[in-house]
């Protein structure tokens, strides 16, 4: 997706979600996802967490095949909706190993606020993190895979969330020995607007 369309949309997107969202949403901030704000260099680890109250929303990355098959990686984050409370407590989630295929959602019913990434020259790949979030005892509901991120291993990857009330809860990722990438499907889901006895579902 063109940079500038996206730096027209989102602002649309996030006013209409204000003025027609049923909780009168407070999407009015977002933080940048312009090509100026990558959170690493190439072969470099990160820390990225999203402000306290927000989530994860879009992830944006390039790709460069000379620079060890790595990528840059870019986030822009939202403040959930009021009627979602405060975050009561966040934390990283266990590590996802590099050169490995995997598939994890926050647990405790947690949100995906953040990512941390470490790179291995060896293997010319990340390990991965998951900074997550829980909100009171609410439950995630009729959650779905996103298609693969990016379309085809080496392209630039550009994911925006336009579900009104779905959130990240995680991810599940391939890896190709060959091309040295990935591919993404992110796991997002409603979440209750009551508390639930479920830890973990």
């Amino acid at each position: 997706m063109d940079l500038t369309l996206l730096w027209v949309l989102l602002p649309l997107v996030t006013v209409a979600w204000g003025q027609y969202g049923d909780y009168g949403y407070p999407y009015q901030q977002y933080h940048d996802y312009s090509d100026d704000g990558w959170v690493n260099l190439n072969r470099q680890g990160f820390s990225y967490q999203c402000p306290h109250g927000q989530v994860v929303v879009a992830v944006r990355s390039i790709f460069n095949k000379k620079e060890g098959s790595d990528r840059q990686w870019n986030y822009a984050c939202m403040p959930t909706p009021q009627n979602l409370g405060e975050p009561t407590e966040c934390w990283w989630e266990e590590i996802n190993r590099a050169g490995m295929e995997w598939y994890q959602t926050c647990s405790n019913n947690g949100l995906v606020a953040g990512f941390q990434s470490r790179y291995f020259e060896s293997v010319l790949d990340r390990e991965w993190q998951f900074y997550c979030c829980r909100y009171s005892k609410r439950c995630p509901y009729s959650c779905w895979l996103t298609t693969e991120y990016p379309g085809h291993y080496g392209e630039e990857m550009d994911m925006i969330s336009y579900n009104y009330d779905y959130y990240m809860r995680g991810a599940t990722t391939t890896f190709s020995a060959v091309e040295r990438d990935r591919q993404w499907k992110f796991i997002m889901c409603r979440m209750t607007d009551y508390d639930c006895e479920f830890a973990n579902v």
